[in-house]
């Protein structure tokens, strides 16, 4: 390991760091709009469930190199919405699944009491539904957030930055050692905090359900 290589890269380790943050919340926030969306539409029209799952599923099982390779025609390569589209692609089967879990595991009786009190389906959906569907929707932003923490090393190869750029370009291609353990265990690192903040806020905004599991 080359320590003084990493005191003197610290700025651009730091900047590496930061866009791929920015790439990975872009794509989770994206996705999860996109999927509360679907959700949405899907228990109005419940057949479209297993055709919308159906696709989602295809584009996550799409490796993400072959994705990549089918979107640069399109949209060029070192392009930022190229890498998003792809990254977005593969949350919605994660955090659909979840929303839509969360949404029907609501009991129906709570959802008859919230309508017997008069509320809207709107009122229902803000003020009852979503709040104990939280854990599992929540749990949905975590998976899919860590995933794509992992998928944007792979936008260093259309020449997008993020940690992905260490590895493969200072790394890989120079044959050094010591940037590619930089950029991995970078990555490695934003996934754990970004995992364990999730734990730590699904907790905050749910603590009704820490009680009851500790009980």
């Amino acid at each position: 390991m080359d320590w003084a290589w990493i005191v003197r890269e610290l700025d651009e380790i730091g900047r590496r760091t930061l866009e791929h943050v920015l790439l990975t919340v872009v794509a989770v926030v994206i996705g999860f709009v996109i999927s509360f969306g679907l959700a949405l539409l899907i228990r109005q029209r419940r057949w479209l469930q297993a055709p919308v799952i159906g696709v989602s599923g295809v584009l996550y099982s799409i490796p993400s190199l072959a994705l990549f390779a089918m979107l640069v025609p399109f949209t060029g390569i070192q392009n930022p919405v190229t890498a998003e589209i792809a990254l977005v692609s593969y949350t919605i089967l994660i955090l659909l699944r979840n929303v839509l879990a969360g949404l029907d595991g609501v009991p129906a009786e709570v959802v008859e009491a919230a309508r017997g009190m008069g509320y809207t389906s709107w009122q229902r959906l803000w003020r009852v539904e979503l709040p104990v569907a939280l854990p599992v929707i929540v749990a949905g932003i975590r998976i899919a957030t860590v995933t794509v923490i992992g998928l944007v090393t792979v936008t260093a190869l259309i020449g997008l930055g993020g940690l992905g750029y260490l590895i493969v370009d200072v790394g890989y291609r120079r044959f050094f050692l010591t940037a590619t353990v930089v950029g991995s265990v970078g990555a490695i690192v934003l996934a754990i905090a970004a995992d364990r903040g999730f734990v730590l806020l699904q907790g905050a905004l749910t603590p009704w359900a820490r009680r009851r599991t500790g009980s």
